[in-house]
């Protein structure tokens, strides 16, 4: 899709301009198929969809162009178990009890998976869940698999690299070290089973199922020919890679300080990390491949989405999620649908995790409890205006102590107990360079957004608010 197109269909989405809204009801009288894919730690500059020019995508890829990219699309919490709890419950971690990894998700609460199985769909999950609590691999029993029903492939955590089946009916999981091959490799093996999913003779059934593969998050290597296929010679470095690290998170330097080392370990590491993008993009092939076989294609609502993203050597040598950085918290969100959604749909507002559960849900005409604190974006993936409730704003709450912000569309803010803030200009400064929160050009800025992200704390009874209600914005900022 060339960006003119983006452009031309993101204004009419702005503006509400939209043919779908009757197409988009009537299609609701057959319930649509729901297929969620859904990666681990995969950054939005892996894809072509969102810029990504070394691997190509085009399975991936051909989702936002038959169907709605979504360019502000963020993680409440940029950690697997937490953004996972956020996806699944349309909850806040705080509320949801999944605030930090190996933490369990509440079992009282509605899922989405609840949603569509007490409206007559046949629920599925494979691959990593990581809302079990501690259990490794922890297959998940389906008394704790809140309402997904077939679940016989759900792992709790763990980043296998070679996954079978036994002949006693049970799943063997590799140490890491060992790589399976194109049926035994995680990837394909979750995505197989899938696959037996969707064949799966159901008669007039509707079916929703997630899959949750655990690539590409470390460790960082693949099968081949994906191994081999990018290579580390040809691999660039991020442009902040020479930035003096941020003194605060310097304990997660991974690279070392030697820079020749440093710099061979990454782009080894990146090159693995393209291969398993590739490998995650082919697969992705396979099931829209086995959708269209099976005439269903069209009838089903595709999204393809990932818990948070990757620093891959940013700000001085970071690697991983979790420290601030737009790169872990803005992700990718996909979604086709030809009944609902219109082609080229480019959706500008700020949506979250959090607000999943009620969007999805929007899409297919069901109806949630509505205790979830996010909110439906449907609206506009149907190229109607957003709902007058949501913020063009994305919050997020990192564990309950560490930190609380904001990204809208100017900046993003991130205020932490220790009063040394963090602030930056999300147009002039893309790579988070120039620390703003104590340039007296921006007081006001930095007032009026912890305002908004005291008042988002205190509309959540997040348990930042304890904190956030003392703080001094003349404190030192962050280096």
């Amino acid at each position: 899709m060339k960006r003119r197109n983006f452009i031309k269909n993101s204004a009419l989405a702005a503006a509400g301009v939209s043919c779908l809204p009757k197409l988009a009801h009537s299609a609701r009288r057959k319930k649509p198929n729901v297929l969620i894919i859904h990666t681990d730690q995969q950054s939005t500059w892996t894809l072509g969809a969102y810029g990504g020019k070394v691997v190509p995508t085009p399975y991936i890829d051909s989702l936002a162009e038959e169907g709605a990219r979504l360019d502000n699309f963020f993680t409440n919490s940029a950690v697997c178990t937490a953004s996972r709890g956020c996806f699944i419950s349309g909850m806040y971690p705080h509320t949801n009890g999944a605030y930090k990894n190996d933490e369990p998700l509440r079992q009282d609460i509605e899922t989405f998976a609840h949603v569509f199985k007490k409206n007559g769909y046949e629920t599925g999950y494979v691959g990593k869940w990581h809302l079990d609590g501690e259990p490794k691999p922890g297959f998940v029993p389906k008394e704790r698999s809140v309402g997904f029903d077939d679940c016989k492939y759900m792992m709790n955590r763990g980043h296998w690299k070679k996954m079978e089946d036994k002949a006693d009916g049970s799943v063997k999981v590799y140490p890491y070290k060992v790589i399976g091959d194109k049926k035994t490799y995680t990837t394909d093996f979750v995505t197989e089973k899938t696959l037996d999913f969707i064949k799966k003779d159901r008669g007039d059934k509707p079916f929703m199922m997630m899959l949750s593969i655990p690539d590409p998050h470390g460790p960082l290597s693949v099968r081949e020919p994906y191994a081999s296929m990018y290579k580390p010679k040809d691999m660039e470095l991020p442009r902040t890679f020479n930035a003096p690290p941020p003194h605060w998170i310097d304990k997660s330097h991974r690279y070392g300080k030697d820079q020749k080392n440093r710099v061979k370990r990454l782009k080894y590491e990146k090159a693995q990390y393209y291969g398993m993008v590739k490998c995650i993009d082919d697969n992705v092939g396979k099931i829209i491949r086995t959708l269209k076989a099976k005439g269903i294609y069209d009838n089903t609502i595709l999204v393809f989405t990932a818990d948070h993203g990757e620093y891959m050597g940013e700000h001085g040598g970071l690697y991983g999620k979790n420290m601030f950085y737009e790169t872990a918290y803005r992700v990718p969100f996909l979604v086709r649908w030809p009944k609902g959604v219109k082609p080229g749909t480019v959706i500008k507002q700020h949506v979250t995790t959090v607000d999943f559960k009620a969007t999805i849900a929007g899409l297919a005409g069901l109806n949630t409890n509505g205790n979830e604190q996010g909110l439906d974006a449907s609206r506009m993936l149907e190229g109607r205006k957003a709902s007058r409730k949501m913020e063009n704003r994305a919050y997020f709450h990192h564990s309950h102590e560490a930190f609380a912000g904001a990204y809208d569309d100017d900046f993003s803010v991130g205020f932490f107990p220790d009063g040394n803030h963090l602030l930056f200009d999300r147009k002039s400064d893309p790579d988070q360079i120039n620390n703003l929160a104590k340039h007296p050009k921006y007081a006001g800025t930095l007032q009026d957004l912890y305002g908004k992200v005291l008042a988002n704390s205190q509309k959540m009874n997040q348990p930042s608010v304890k904190w956030l209600t003392k703080l001094d914005l003349n404190k030192a900022s962050r280096g």
